[in-house]
């Protein structure tokens, strides 16, 4: 039986597939393995994008099928997606990234996961952020 740690390894692990064919095989993995999975590119001003971040978060999630469109899933793809950009955002403040956002759900356990490269011309820092949240299965 899988439970959040499980999520929240796989969600971490797809995030930092360096490829989209790698990202996609590890979907694949997942999704035989029963986790719902799905990923997509972040980037820009870390801070003033964070709506664009999360938004990001539940619109692929809605797309992939992870969860549907209503508050409560959209509530908490938001904010798990916040919580790991909050985790984020101290070293990113005036700063520019790119990475990855990666969300994953088995049953009742959501994770997402940031990670990005930021920083300013080649002094760049490695990020990485998670959320949790629980959501009733469908």
């Amino acid at each position: 039986m899988l439970d959040s740690i499980d999520v929240a390894r796989a969600a971490i692990q797809l995030s930092i597939t360096p490829t989209r064919e790698l990202e996609e095989m590890y979907i694949e993995k997942l999704t035989a393995g029963g986790i719902k999975a799905v990923a997509a590119d972040i980037g820009g001003d870390v801070v003033n994008s964070i709506h664009i971040v999360i938004e990001r978060a539940i619109f692929a999630s809605r797309k992939a099928g992870l969860t549907k469109e209503n508050h409560v899933q959209d509530g908490a793809i938001a904010g798990a997606a916040r919580e790991a950009v909050a985790q984020i955002a101290a070293k990113a403040i005036g700063l520019n990234g790119g990475g990855k956002i990666a969300v994953c759900r088995h049953r009742e356990h959501l994770s997402v996961c940031v990670f990005m490269s930021i920083g300013l011309l080649h002094l760049n820092d490695v990020v990485i952020g998670l959320g949790h949240r629980s959501i009733p299965e469908d």
